[in-house]
């Protein structure tokens, strides 16, 4: 009898125990997102000699590097970029069309993230009034969370609302960004009544006004700056009232005012979220749980220093430079916080730019502008002479042209004739644009993973407009003299980094064609999740 016992506790334990370790499943203790406003996939190796071991170098050399990798729509820029980076979809599913848009329902603009039904916290002003709602699409960071009854803790950090905002998701234990009137970090009602503690501690700290005493001077030599045109250029702006536009910069000549929102025009901005991330990790305990947990980090720096100085300016090389420095700090703050290898890591940027259009100009190469307000109000005489009324066009922004249906449908005119007469009309007057495309076309088509039509990739069947088009490359709604811009469909803007780097990600560097809608679905295979609900993408890394 004793023995039958013993033999029966045995297979008790067996019977119980060995399913349970099977299904087991490995996971990293953290994933973490890293997003470069404005990063050109270029940057990784033209200022590859002036970086450390420990930053860009160490995620090229020691994880999987994609050399080919590109977005699949159009327009290029910051909503968009990080929606469908986290969604693994294109704005034709997940909705975010713009970093603002028209409303053809509410009649007026719209920002991505503007929420009226929420209120600020952590200010008196209404940079808080935000929230994801018009994000259609589950995010990588909700499926983790709906993977385990939201037991994954997700944080999402930025200077800008937007992008600390979609990557979040529509469930994450916090977002913050950077309020540019305070120079604190806030968030919205959306997500808490009031800030957390660790986050008001961080802003009494005052970090804003300690970097504002310092200047901008240069990392290294200025001899290893002359791979871009000279420090003092007519292809960029006086931003900081010093009568010049080399280096050093210093705040002392801007209005005071200004001086919060100028901050993250220098590489002060990427220190201050830095500085805010790494607080983020130790306060909200990320990695020590039992289930992964998520941080989100959008460096936003890079696209306003871009947008000013132009890709080929000492001022973009350092601060690439000084975010090197940055990012190897922050990698070793995680290693101290989770562990080299039990961390999972992404980095991608979510669109890149166009050099400088006059700097291109003088060089010979084919540039332009469309001339926004020519073309609109050509087109509004357009119609008024053909059909009678100038009010047929509704909108024209974000390269869509919206056509009033109301009045068109109360005068009994043919809608789908105005689009094809004022496609016609645009083809013959502009040569400026390449492809153009109406509602007509785009209604009958769907959005897919590959470049085979960006154009419907990037329309949405409820929001878009009537028409959509495209300019010639080298072009921009507006001629720029000084700084850049991005949002079209060509190499310059569309070709940005992708990394993974961390646990069970092998070191390689593969050109084969991927996209930014391979991100999140990578991710959900490696944390063996469901996908976000509307992702197109495939997991790129291999196991």
């Amino acid at each position: 009898m004793k023995v039958q016992k013993i033999l029966f506790a045995v297979f008790f334990i067996l019977f119980f125990t060995i399913p349970v370790i099977s299904q087991n499943v490995e996971r990293p203790k953290l994933v973490v997102g890293i997003v470069v406003d404005q990063m050109r996939y270029e940057y990784l190796y033209r200022f590859y000699q002036f970086y450390g071991s420990d930053g860009f170098k160490r995620l090229m050399n020691e994880g999987s590097n994609f050399t080919f990798a590109h977005f699949n729509y159009e327009s290029t820029s910051t909503a968009l970029g990080h929606a469908s980076i986290y969604t693994g979809t294109t704005p034709f599913y997940h909705g975010i069309i713009g970093n603002s848009w028209y409303d053809k329902f509410l009649k007026k603009s719209i920002n991505c993230v503007g929420d009226p039904d929420e209120q600020s916290i952590g200010c008196d002003n209404d940079n808080g009034q935000r929230s994801p709602r018009r994000l259609l699409s589950t995010t990588i960071t909700d499926q983790l969370k709906l993977s385990n009854n939201g037991k994954s803790k997700v944080i999402s950090v930025s200077l800008k609302d937007r992008s600390a905002i979609l990557p979040g998701g529509h469930m994450p234990d916090g977002a913050y960004w950077y309020d540019g009137i305070t120079g604190k970090f806030i968030s919205s009602t959306y997500y808490h009544s009031e800030l957390p503690q660790w986050v008001r501690d961080f802003n009494d700290k005052n970090y804003s006004d300690l970097y504002l005493t310092k200047k901008w001077e240069l990392s290294l030599p200025e001899s290893n700056y002359q791979i871009n045109p000279p420090d003092e250029s007519p292809y960029e702006p006086d931003l900081f009232n010093e009568g010049k536009t080399s280096f050093p910069h210093s705040f002392e000549k801007v209005e005071h005012k200004e001086r919060y929102y100028r901050l993250i025009s220098t590489p002060y901005g990427n220190q201050i979220l830095t500085d805010f991330a790494k607080s983020a990790i130790v306060s909200e305990n990320l990695g020590k749980g039992e289930f992964t947990d998520f941080l989100a980090v959008s460096f936003s720096t890079p696209d306003i220093i871009g947008h000013e100085y132009g890709t080929h300016s000492y001022e973009v090389m350092d601060n690439y430079i000084k975010l090197d420095r940055q990012i190897a700090d922050f990698l070793d703050a995680i290693d101290a916080q989770v562990g080299k290898g039990n961390y999972l890591l992404f980095l991608t940027a979510d669109h890149a730019a166009l050099e400088t259009q006059a700097y291109l100009h003088d060089k010979g190469v084919p540039v332009g502008g469309l001339n926004h307000k020519a073309f609109s109000d050509s087109i509004k005489l357009f119609v008024q002479k053909v059909f009678g009324s100038s009010g047929i066009i509704e909108n024209h922004s974000n390269r869509q042209i919206f056509l009033n249906h109301d009045l068109i449908r109360n005068n009994k005119l043919n809608l789908q004739l105005i689009r094809t007469e004022l496609v016609e009309y645009m083809r013959e007057t502009f040569p400026q644009l390449s492809s153009i495309f109406t509602r007509d076309y785009l209604d009958t088509q769907v959005a897919s993973r590959d470049q085979k039509n960006l154009t419907v990739n990037g329309f949405h069947p409820t929001y878009s407009g009537d028409i959509a088009y495209d300019l010639q490359p080298g072009y921009l709604p507006d001629y720029k003299k000084t700084g850049t811009s991005h949002g079209t469909i060509f190499s310059y803007d569309t070709h940005i980094p992708i990394i993974f780097y961390g646990w069970n990600i092998p070191a390689q560097t593969i050109n084969t064609p991927v996209y930014i809608v391979d991100i999140a679905p990578t991710i959900a295979d490696l944390l063996k999740i469901t996908e976000p609900s509307a992702s197109i993408g495939i997991p790129i890394i291999k196991h």
